[in-house]
């Protein structure tokens, strides 16, 4: 996989925590650039480490399934996809009274929004694909889109909550779809 396709997926993989991301600059008042920086630092790491264990597991299953690995990515990455445009769609309460700065509610969001990412790692192993770069790129690109959606929000961003997630969601489908063309057309 060529990096291109990894920054792709870094910025799929985003998606959701930009989101909560914008959400949660919408929630803090008096917003400071630390509040900013603790939730990306959140964000990106969970983004980062997910894919870790998502490949960890990988690798002790891929001899068992190497014959239709390049469907399993496709699968995840579609499935991912379509759950991302689904959840764009449906009614989110407008609750303010989650803390977005508290640590277990921070826990929670990055978890939340990194689970996407421990099956991406997942995928990767399937294919056969070093786990370095990718987690690098993915922790970079959520940490700076988390940061800049934590200051979008505070500005009143939730206009592009939504259509966030569902270019996020395409994004994988059309990755997912490459991986699979690209095994069924050699």
């Amino acid at each position: 996989m060529n990096i291109v396709s990894i920054i792709f997926i870094a910025f799929g993989l985003a998606m959701d925590a930009f989101a909560v991301s914008i959400f949660s600059g919408l929630t803090i008042k008096n917003l400071k650039i630390k509040h900013a920086f603790k939730i990306a630092l959140f964000f990106g790491l969970f983004q980062a480490f997910m894919p870790i264990i998502g490949w960890l597991s990988g690798v002790s299953l891929k001899n068992y399934i190497s014959g239709i690995d390049h469907w399993i990515a496709f699968t995840i990455l579609f499935v991912i996809g379509i759950k991302m445009i689904y959840e764009s769609f449906k009614i989110k309460p407008d609750d303010k009274k989650i803390n977005p700065l508290a640590v277990y509610t921070l826990l929670i969001l990055s978890v939340a929004t990194s689970i996407d990412a421990l099956a991406v790692g997942l995928s990767f192993a399937f294919l056969k694909i070093s786990i370095i770069t990718p987690v690098i790129v993915i922790g970079v690109i959520t940490f700076l889109l988390s940061f800049i959606g934590v200051l979008i929000g505070d500005k009143g961003g939730h206009f592009f909550e939504n259509r966030i997630e569902i270019a996020g969601g395409i994004i994988l489908i059309g990755i997912g779809t490459k991986i699979l063309l690209e095994h069924l057309l050699r």
